[in-house]
């Protein structure tokens, strides 16, 4: 943006500067043509006259170039401020006068455009509060349907590996005289298939909490699930959130499932042994970041269906709110979630 308002403040100067130019030739031929134009006593005084009147009227239009082009300048970035809270979540910031014409009602359509916005925000966030509602009726239901997944789940993945185990652990007792070295390799598999399975079964764990927050507060459910994590699974988690925030149940049921996803990830994928998660206000939005220090991965389309982010991407979606994933092969994996704050 920089750059294109240098350009045109640069060309907004040359054009006046031009014209200027331009005014003074037709002007001087208008005047030598009726004869008002006289020759000068000697070619010094008609020098310093022609630098005079060439450079009087330049510098005139380019101070006018660039006097117009600051007033439009200014509008254009006020207008971009305003443009870039909006896109942040910020909703409530309404937009800044700019006067009476052309730039004036654009910034004026664009507010009623915000207002409808924002209006549609909060439809949404009713919407998703009465969906909770609704969830929490048919609490069993959902109860039923996350067993059969967990039941599924703990046959692709953990009674494999267990079954893998057992399978090489026979293995290992008919080589252990024969070829000692081979056993020894077995082990070490053992070893790794075990520590896998450990892993699934720890994130599994976080699917047999409830599926929703129940009554519960997002600060009580999220501490609640970080003092059980903390004795099962050797990994060190962080949790700050402000005190004063406030959201509506159907916002804090998503920010919960979120969470719960994001760690389930961590604990089956990305080798982690640190956790952050933080919940702050940033003026009349609600910010949320989770980070590990994980092994991180390429984000492709196929990594976003297989590690549940769509999930996240969708819940974002049913709130008004924004979320983006930031990660790369040995840097860990972050995730920032923005969601504004609209009055019930």
């Amino acid at each position: 943006m920089e750059k294109k308002n240098k350009n045109m403040m640069s060309r907004s100067m040359g054009e006046g500067a031009l014209f200027s130019f331009v005014m003074l030739l037709v002007i001087l031929y208008t005047m030598y043509t009726y004869g008002y134009l006289k020759p000068f006593e000697s070619w010094a005084i008609g020098l310093r006259t022609a630098f005079t009147l060439i450079l009087l009227p330049m510098g005139f239009g380019v101070g006018f170039g660039f006097y117009q082009s600051f007033r439009i300048k200014r509008k254009l970035e006020r207008l971009r401020e305003t443009l870039v809270l909006w896109e942040k979540g910020n909703l409530t910031l309404s937009m800044p006068d700019l006067g009476d014409d052309e730039l004036g009602r654009l910034g004026e359509q664009l507010g009623r455009i915000s207002g409808k916005w924002e209006n549609q925000v909060t439809t949404l966030q009713r919407l998703s509060t009465n969906n909770a509602k609704l969830a929490e009726q048919a609490r069993v239901s959902a109860i039923m349907e996350e067993r059969q997944r967990l039941a599924r789940e703990l046959h692709d993945a953990v009674s494999q590996q267990l079954f893998a185990i057992s399978m090489t652990a026979t293995a290992v007792g008919r080589t252990l005289e024969k070829d000692f070295d081979k056993a020894q390799r077995q082990i070490a598999l053992i070893e790794e298939m075990s520590a896998v399975a450990q892993s699934e079964m720890r994130a599994l764990l976080l699917h047999l909490r409830p599926v929703y927050l129940e009554g519960k507060g997002l600060a009580q459910g999220l501490q609640e699930l970080i003092k059980e994590l903390e004795v099962k699974v050797p990994i060190e988690i962080v949790f700050e959130m402000d005190p004063d925030v406030q959201l509506l149940k159907g916002v804090e049921n998503h920010l919960f499932r979120i969470v719960q996803e994001a760690i389930s990830n961590t604990l089956r994928h990305a080798k982690a042994e640190k956790m952050e998660i933080k919940l702050h206000r940033r003026g009349d939005t609600v910010r949320l970041t989770l980070r590990d220090d994980g092994i991180g991965f390429e984000l492709d389309d196929s990594k976003q269906t297989s590690y549940g982010l769509s999930n996240m991407q969708e819940r974002m979606n049913e709130i008004g709110g924004s979320i983006q994933f930031i990660t790369a092969p040995g840097k860990g994996m972050r995730i920032e979630i923005t969601v504004p704050l609209v009055n019930e």
